[in-house]
């Protein structure tokens, strides 16, 4: 390699760095070194910065991640040929799925959504990216019981509702499904 080269980023190193970051965050919060990340990725502090230039870039492009994972997960087969109940409980069931099967990520996305360090910037490429399920939350609620209040205290209550349901399928997932459609019944009679 020619002396002042940059090597390539590896793909791998880079999602260590993103899996050890949700590791630590739920671990010791944000306010957690990016020394601590490095060594939980099994890297030098100096490699994280070469993915990274801030611990703040970091936690940007780690919730801008997060986000767009879920989102994706949720919207997945999809049709937008259904009735709106019967696309939303397709919805809440997968984003249902999505947080019970990583409740690391869920946890460590609960405290970057609080953080100060995420910017303007990164809320808004995180609500482009969700804009199809904002849209379909939006098209629900503008036709139900909620339809002349606020939107953000609707979304208020859609995330009230989500994490009293998913509190309760990590408590019991023996009872999971159950636990999920109690959930969105709830959420259907307050949104729908």
């Amino acid at each position: 390699m020619l002396k002042g080269m940059a090597r390539p980023k590896s793909n791998d190193k880079r999602n260590a760095i993103m899996n050890a970051a949700v590791r630590v965050i739920v671990s010791h919060g944000l306010g957690a070194s990016t020394a601590a990340i490095a060594k939980e990725a099994g890297i030098s502090n100096g490699s994280l910065f070469t993915y990274f230039q801030t611990k703040a870039d970091l936690f940007n492009q780690l919730y801008l991640e997060l986000k767009t994972d879920i989102s994706s997960a949720t919207l997945k087969g999809l049709s937008a040929n259904d009735d709106l109940r019967t696309q939303m409980l397709h919805a809440w069931t997968n984003w249902m799925d999505y947080a019970a099967a990583h409740p690391e990520k869920r946890r460590a996305m609960a405290q970057l959504n609080v953080s100060d360090d995420i910017t303007p910037e990164t809320r808004a490429a995180v609500y482009k990216n969700m804009a199809p399920l904002i849209t379909l939350m939006e098209k629900t609620r503008s036709q139900g019981a909620m339809k002349d209040a606020p939107a953000n205290i609707a979304g208020a209550l859609i995330t009230s509702l989500f994490e009293a349901t998913m509190d309760t399928v990590i408590q019991d997932p023996v009872h999971a499904r159950s636990h999920s459609k109690t959930g969105f019944e709830a959420f259907w009679r307050v949104i729908g």
